[in-house]
């Protein structure tokens, strides 16, 4: 009997190999929708495979390290530099040799959505997460590219195995452990891009919190950053705890 379009379409949503007998009988197939079908198919197959080719050339780095005998290499990252208020929050991962998951990248090219999803998958999977926070005072106190040093430095005391070897996103950290600083390495490293996405995730969680003790500001959409909504907010109800003085509007509110 023979499968109808649709039939089809369904059963190519769940085939991925292309020497699949079903794929090369359906190649053969003279109705035009079966082959408009297969190249939509084939198209998403090439997506796929430079997902995978990219997702393995971001391994590189941590590759290079395992050959040498290192287990367990950690990206560091940290989100929060930009906002008028919340704290700077740092992230440290260690990803498993055999972990798999094409779409882990740069948080800020992913979508909320996708950043959680993912989020959930590395908390699963990973050999060890730390997480570092400063808020607004220490960063008014010791300025944001420090608070920042600070989080980074935090989140990989906290790592449980600790790290052998940290990959930081264009960052160097006092510390003993060996290190390389790669620039836009949240978009270079699987490891660093894992630890974009928890810090990203974390940080935006906890400032959808601040928005209900602080309504008015826009926290849950805004994350802090100087959006017009956050602005009017400050205008109108001036600032709050979780504001950073030292930054411009702030200050001049004040």
């Amino acid at each position: 009997m023979t499968e109808t379009i649709n039939t089809i379409k369904s059963l190519l949503k769940t085939i991925s190999d292309v020497s699949d007998q079903r794929i090369v009988k359906w190649r053969s197939d003279a109705r035009s929708g079966v082959q408009l079908a297969l190249k939509s198919w084939d198209n998403q197959q090439q997506k796929t495979l430079k997902k995978e080719q990219a997702f393995q050339e971001r391994f590189s780095f941590e590759r290079q390290h395992w050959q040498e005998g290192l287990v367990n290499i950690a990206g560091v990252d940290e989100v929060g530099r930009g906002p008028l208020a919340g704290p700077v929050i740092a992230a440290a991962v260690i990803l498993p040799h055999d972990f798999h998951s094409i779409e882990v990248i740069d948080s800020k090219q992913l979508s909320a959505k996708k950043r959680n999803e993912l989020y959930y998958l590395i908390i699963e999977q990973a050999i060890s997460i730390g997480v570092g926070i400063v808020e607004a005072p220490q960063i008014d106190e010791i300025n944001i590219y420090q608070a920042a040093r600070v989080a980074m430095t935090q989140a990989v005391q906290e790592l449980a195995p600790t790290a052998e070897f940290l990959l930081i996103d264009a960052m160097s950290l006092d510390l003993s452990t060996p290190q390389a600083s790669l620039i836009k390495g949240d978009a270079r490293s699987n490891s660093i891009a894992a630890a974009s996405i928890v810090a990203k995730v974390t940080r935006d969680k906890l400032m959808t919190d601040y928005d209900t003790i602080y309504p008015g500001y826009g926290f849950a959409n805004n994350a802090g950053y100087g959006t017009q909504e956050h602005l009017e907010g400050i205008q109108k109800l001036g600032i709050t705890p979780i504001h950073r003085r030292s930054f411009g509007p702030v200050r001049e509110r004040i």
